[in-house]
């Protein structure tokens, strides 16, 4: 079912006006969804549309498709990015990286003027770290420091591994830790800027702030929309 609630959720997204626009691609199973859909909004009507991409693999998916495939160094303002999540707070903060783009992502949700997540409802928790585990990028010479110091904060810090054994390396060059919560995090803003302290951390996974609107696709068929308050 989730399947059918991530499509649900990247077509509603996919409808927003986008047309003119510098649209940002986020990564991951669900994000494809919405990609394909942009792609195909773009054949069907002849929209002008540029994207820039979170990851290699969302770059390839966008060109696949049809998408004017740019770079962020020449659209510093991105106007909207769709992308998925690991987890949503009820104040629309998030946990990402479970793709292994979470410095991009972050660094383009930054850039742009509406972050729009979409997801499937098991995605929506009480607290963040429930779910999820936290995600940290690091890079490679200082992974051994980072997960010690990062043992202090979280109950364990995995590093990362494909399937094959070895170990996962970024789009960046960077290795990444996963971090597990007994019972989430109390203060997600507090252990964000106590993460990105430590020495190696590249950057972590708690999207503090960024998202404007989140599309669920629920199980009967429909979408709900969570916008954050005060914006």
């Amino acid at each position: 079912m989730s399947e059918r609630n991530k499509e649900l959720a990247a077509r509603k997204a996919a409808e927003y006006d986008v047309a003119g626009m510098v649209v940002g691609l986020g990564t991951g199973s669900t994000a494809d969804f919405a990609i394909r859909a942009l792609g195909e909004r773009v054949e069907s009507e002849g929209l002008e549309v540029q994207c820039v991409p979170t990851s290699k693999s969302s770059a390839d998916l966008g060109e696949k498709v049809g998408l004017d495939i740019q770079n962020l160094e020449d659209h510093p303002v991105v106007d909207l990015t769709i992308d998925g999540a690991d987890e949503v707070a009820p104040n629309l903060d998030l946990i990402k990286g479970l793709g292994g783009a979470l410095l991009r992502e972050k660094i383009v949700a930054a850039a742009s003027t509406r972050e729009v997540i979409i997801v499937d409802p098991s995605k929506v928790v009480d607290r963040l770290g429930t779910r999820s585990p936290l995600p940290v990028e690091v890079v490679p010479f200082a992974w051994g420091l980072a997960q010690l110091r990062l043992m202090d904060i979280c109950r364990r810090a995995e590093l990362r591994r494909r399937d094959d054994g070895e170990t996962f390396v970024t789009d960046n060059g960077n290795f990444i830790l996963d971090c597990h919560f007994s019972d989430g995090m109390p203060d997600p803003a507090a252990t964000e800027r106590t993460i990105n302290g430590i020495p190696g951390v590249v950057e972590n996974g708690l999207f503090i702030g960024l998202t404007d609107i989140v599309v669920v696709g629920e199980d009967d068929g429909q979408c709900r929309v969570l916008e954050r308050q005060g914006k």
